[in-house]
């Protein structure tokens, strides 16, 4: 049983991000922790593009937590196997004009919670040719490989075989899912193990912020990665800032979809800042930041121009403070423990209102006025 990662956070204690630089000359931005709700322990995705499942899995594994004070280990490597057959389906029937690749939203975990259920990792790790390490370079080679060439031939047109082939190498490379399991002395299913973690797929809203669409209403948000048409809910971004910091405040935590492909954007020196040009990036890190305001006229134009873009998903554990008092999200990545702060960062509310594409959360975890609007 893991211990809960959230217990080294939880003083007031000052955290440290250290800058460093060839010279070794370091600068320090000092942090302290405001908030930080229970969660578990730190993961690493490895050679994999599952950042979606493994985010989602964390906010989940948080969820029960909060709701049933069980610290569980689930299973990140369900979700794409169950996933990835849709998926190539899907690649088929639109005859290749669509997403293939390994990426996805947290929508798809949701999904794969409701039609299947969720499962332990010890019932389901994921490794099934003796590693220690995740690699799915060569199942995601195959994967496209295969499903270009059951286009190019059509081969879908006389019979289904080539789905045994697609099964085959998921089973391979991933492993054959279970549908029944021992956990703590009792059997389960993964149906079972859902309900009895008290998970209800019907509680998790999606949400975004773009006024490209009307808002106060549900639209398919228009990222590559939205592969399965998911439908997200849409507010302005002053109100959409106002779940997060509720959801939090509250002890919720947030499955958080963002761009990670900015300057300001770094698990090395444990932060994201969307600072004002010119900058020196250099010194990015090491003085009192100056970010832009960010609009909502201003964050659209960034997603309409692919300035903003749909690059990797994290979990938001809680809230913290630098020296100069402004308020970051303190953020758990899935890349391992490779930063000093122990694979945490400090997202900036700037960067939060101007790179996030979108996010999940408990549907209690909304205010009340916010929750009328939507009609749940």
């Amino acid at each position: 049983m893991k211990k809960w990662s959230f217990l080294f956070l939880m003083s007031t204690s000052v955290a440290i991000a250290q800058v460093e630089s060839k010279s070794n000359v370091k600068e320090e931005f000092l942090f302290t922790v405001v908030q930080n709700n229970a969660h578990g322990h730190v993961e690493d995705q490895c050679q994999t593009g599952t950042c979606w499942s493994f985010a989602t899995v964390s906010f989940l594994e948080a969820e029960t937590m909060r709701i049933k004070k069980v610290d569980v280990d689930l299973s990140e490597m369900v979700n794409p196997r169950y996933m990835y057959t849709k998926k190539v389906d899907s690649y088929v029937r639109f005859q290749g004009k669509q997403q293939l690749g390994p990426g996805g939203l947290s929508h798809d975990a949701i999904q794969v919670m409701r039609e299947y259920g969720v499962v332990p990792e010890s019932a389901y790790s994921g490794f099934v040719l003796g590693e220690e390490r995740y690699n799915h370079n060569v199942l995601d080679a195959y994967l496209e490989g295969l499903s270009k060439l059951v286009i190019e031939k059509k081969l879908n047109e006389s019979n289904n075989d080539w789905k045994v082939g697609i099964e085959a190498l998921l089973d391979t490379y991933i492993g054959k899912l279970p549908t029944q399991f021992e956990y703590n002395g009792k059997k389960f299913t993964p149906d079972s193990f859902r309900n009895e973690l008290g998970l209800n797929p019907n509680d998790y809203v999606m949400l975004t912020s773009f006024a490209h669409h009307p808002f106060y209403s549900s639209f398919v948000l228009e990222v590559p990665d939205n592969w399965s048409k998911g439908q997200y809910y849409n507010l302005p971004l002053n109100e959409f800032q106002l779940v997060a910091d509720h959801a939090l405040k509250n002890g919720y935590t947030i499955a958080w979809d963002a761009d990670v492909s900015e300057a300001g954007f770094s698990f090395r020196n444990n932060m994201a800042l969307l600072p004002v040009a010119p900058f020196k990036k250099e010194e990015l890190f090491s003085q009192k930041p100056n970010e832009i305001q960010v609009t909502q006229e201003s964050r659209q134009a960034d997603f309409d121009s692919f300035e903003t873009t749909d690059d990797h998903l994290m979990h938001i554990v809680g809230t913290s403070k630098d020296q100069w008092g402004n308020l970051y999200y303190l953020t758990k990545n899935s890349w391992g423990e490779k930063n000093s702060a122990k694979g945490y960062q400090h997202v900036s509310q700037s960067y939060f209102r101007g790179k996030t594409v979108c996010m999940v959360v408990h549907k209690d975890a909304l205010p009340m006025d916010i929750r009328k609007k939507m009609g749940i």
